[in-house]
């Protein structure tokens, strides 16, 4: 259990190192702002001790002047602050990006970056990283994917201008690069790449909105095409939810067709729920799971992981709906009716209790709970 501090924590690789940190079930990691960088004596008071420092920190777009200066400079407040630290922090990591010393703005200042903090740091650990997808990307910003699957989200088509092969690492495995552990979970720090044409992947990713529009679960082959597909959903989430589901009714009764997966494995579990009880309090990093009630009425509460806000679906037998749960936002179902609740679970991987991919969090509150596997 190591005690981290990073900067650049509220940016798209910041807010996934965060939430890993929180699986692993390590303490909230000390944030340090860009205000923090700038003031010597208190970055080092900040920094003194940590086990890892983590510099996520940076610019990837917008004038080439400021790309240049902001990165070179964000280096160099980190660096003073290092050296003025009584208790020099275990390591020293940098986010460095495959693009260093390519001869841009960019580039280069991320090359004077790595070479300003190993000044600080000889044993700095530089991490050279490619182009990174995964959940809750900021379109046009983090990654051609996110943009993508907003546009998808939005109901319309992805444009390609140029076709080009790409290499992509999710967001998740990156960050367990950076944080140093090892492949334990729905992780790899390995950061095993997808190799794809730009096209392709417009492709893939429309075929899986055109399949999910419906309700209906893609076939998803290897763990990118989980990680698109949770990608995907993570930019439909909330407004797409609940789906409505196909029912069908003749003087025999009624018949709902609760889960139709394109050649996915998965695994289909039902439960009864006494009034007033709750099942869930925890988050997953990558696996899919469907909320189907059947019989009675619940409350669906959702909660963004190292975020505030609760989304709440008021779900019934009466009017049976999807609830998808996207991956890295807590998430309850609450028995609300004076009668047992009867709900349908599905996931798209056999449950493994060496690899359960279940993490205690509370919707309601941050702390966490003990672990409740549904």
């Amino acid at each position: 259990m190591l005690r981290i501090a990073v900067t650049g924590a509220g940016g798209f690789l910041g807010w996934h190192v965060r939430v890993l940190a929180r699986a692993l079930g390590w303490p909230e990691p000390v944030v340090i702002s860009r205000g923090d960088l700038f003031d010597e004596a208190a970055l080092a008071a900040r920094l003194d001790g940590v086990d890892r420092v983590l510099h996520l920190a940076g610019v990837n777009r917008g004038d080439p002047v400021e790309v240049a200066t902001a990165n070179v400079d964000l280096a160099a407040a980190l660096a003073r602050g290092l050296r003025r630290c009584v208790t020099p922090p275990g390591a020293v990591v940098f986010a460095n990006s495959v693009q260093a010393g390519n001869c841009t703005p960019y580039g280069d200042a991320k090359a004077v970056a790595a070479a300003t903090l190993a000044a600080a740091r000889p044993d700095l650990i530089d991490v050279l990283l490619p182009n990174l997808y995964g959940e809750h990307g900021r379109p046009h910003y983090n990654s051609v994917v996110a943009t993508f699957c907003r546009l998808l989200a939005e109901g319309r088509a992805p444009q390609v201008h140029e076709d080009r092969q790409m290499e992509l690492v999710h967001v998740t495995d990156a960050a367990a690069r950076l944080l140093g552990v090892p492949e334990d979970g729905s992780w790899d720090p390995s950061m095993p790449m997808l190799r794809i044409g730009v096209r392709e992947l417009a492709n893939r990713l429309a075929a899986f909105a055109d399949i999910y529009r419906n309700g209906e679960i893609p076939r998803l082959v290897d763990r990118h095409d989980v990680r698109l597909f949770n990608t995907y959903r993570s930019q439909c989430f909330p407004a797409h939810y609940p789906l409505p589901l196909p029912r069908h009714a003749d003087s025999r009764g009624e018949l709902v067709e609760a889960v139709r997966a394109h050649g996915t494995a998965g695994q289909t579990f039902c439960s009864t729920t006494r009034p007033g009880i709750t099942r869930g309090e925890h988050f997953h990093l990558a696996k899919v799971e469907r909320f189907v009630v059947l019989r009675g009425s619940a409350e669906i509460s959702l909660r963004r992981v190292s975020e505030d806000t609760v989304v709440r679906f008021q779900v019934s037998g009466d009017e049976p709906v999807v609830v998808d749960m996207p991956t890295m936002w807590a998430h309850k179902i609450v028995n609300t009716g004076s009668d047992e609740l009867f709900t349908l679970f599905w996931v798209n991987e056999l449950f493994d209790p060496a690899r359960p991919d279940t993490y205690p969090e509370r919707v309601e509150a941050a702390e966490p709970v003990p672990a409740v596997l549904a």
